[in-house]
């Protein structure tokens, strides 16, 4: 029988700006191509769930932290100083030999990570990244929008159902690619950790399903490719 190649696939939230992310909650799974799920952890980050209570009480994010309390209270979510979470992390691509960290938005997740260790750290030149040395970074967001969000059947979707920019591109957001993989228009991203990774696991899988050539390495603007002028022409009403 063969090994399964293990995956960490993670999800952020965070507080603050979007160029100086600090993430309050990490959710972070071991899986695989397809989509099975050996290990999964919901940690609500101690340093700034509750060190940094004015960014945490700001509009945006103020409704969120009951539904955080009930999590932690009922054991779903576990609170932890960002530097357990970085263990946690680092102790299971150790144990399942792990060099592919996946992620929607790997760019952000990425960034979000390493500004928060040097903020705690106050830039320690021992801790500047969160992950360790030689690790890959997957990014399921430019892997959708090359081998799902191109398919005519996706772009017919997406307009039946306006899931269209103002500018007539169609969304590639987890949310609608999540929505249309399991043909449910109505699908609301939860946009906590642990929830958004086991979505995220599945559209990640799909995409390995359609076996069609793909890039899987963190490119911004992969919302483009499937909004080129020639398929928003073949589309056009």
């Amino acid at each position: 029988m063969n090994t399964p190649e293990y995956i960490l696939l993670l999800d952020v939230e965070t507080a603050n700006t979007v160029d100086d992310p600090l993430v309050y909650d990490l959710g972070i799974a071991v899986t695989d191509r397809k989509g099975r799920i050996y290990e999964e952890y919901s940690f609500i980050i101690y340093d700034v769930y509750r060190c940094e209570r004015e960014l945490m009480q700001s509009c945006y994010y103020a409704w969120k932290i009951p539904t955080y309390e009930r999590l932690i209270s009922a054991n779903e979510s576990k609170i932890v100083q960002f530097s357990t979470a970085r263990r946690v992390v680092r102790q299971l691509m150790k144990k399942y030999n792990i060099t592919n960290v996946a992620a929607y938005n790997a760019y952000f997740d990425q960034n979000a990570l390493n500004t928060t260790l040097r903020y705690i750290f106050k830039s320690s030149k021992y801790n500047r990244y969160f992950f360790p040395y030689g690790t890959k970074f997957w990014c399921v967001w430019h892997m959708a929008c090359q081998v799902i969000c191109t398919q005519t059947t996706y772009q017919r979707w997406c307009r039946a159902h306006g899931f269209i920019s103002p500018s007539g591109n169609v969304q590639t957001n987890a949310e609608t690619v999540y929505a249309y993989i399991t043909q449910d228009p109505h699908f609301q991203e939860e946009h906590k950790g642990l929830d958004d990774v086991r979505i995220e696991a599945a559209i990640m899988a799909h995409c390995f399903r359609q076996h069609k050539a793909m890039k899987k390495n963190i490119f911004r603007g992969c919302w483009r490719i499937p909004n080129t002028k020639s398929i928003k022409e073949k589309f056009a009403a």
